[in-house]
């Protein structure tokens, strides 16, 4: 069953949020900018990651070095899923910024 968009806007509000807290308790030097529902992540290098709520296909984008990534939400697991590859979103991050930060973070939660 498709998510209501209520539940989707509720879902990535959440996750933007959580994934707002890992960097921001890490002590990493990277700038948070959430605007009209897209979370910039810029890393001291200028390298970043960007995370996009795309309504009409109640996905959350993730754009990074390595490419764009589509998710969808897993209600069953309640994370979010790539719709290629199957890869967790925190894992994707966890990859994503260590690749592009040199950092290990966990996002084991989001």
């Amino acid at each position: 069953m498709s998510l209501t968009e209520a539940r989707f806007h509720d879902l990535v509000d959440e996750t933007q949020q959580n994934v707002e807290d890992v960097f921001e308790d890490s002590g990493l030097d990277v700038d948070l900018e959430l605007s009209a529902g897209v979370l910039t992540i810029e890393f001291a290098n200028g390298s970043q990651l960007i995370i996009s709520r795309q309504e009409p296909l109640r996905q959350l984008w993730l754009a990074c070095k390595a490419g764009g990534f589509h998710f969808d939400y897993d209600e069953e697991n309640s994370q979010w899923m790539c719709d290629k590859s199957e890869e967790l979103l925190g894992e994707m991050l966890k990859r994503s910024t260590q690749a592009q930060a040199g950092a290990d973070l966990d996002f084991d939660e989001i």
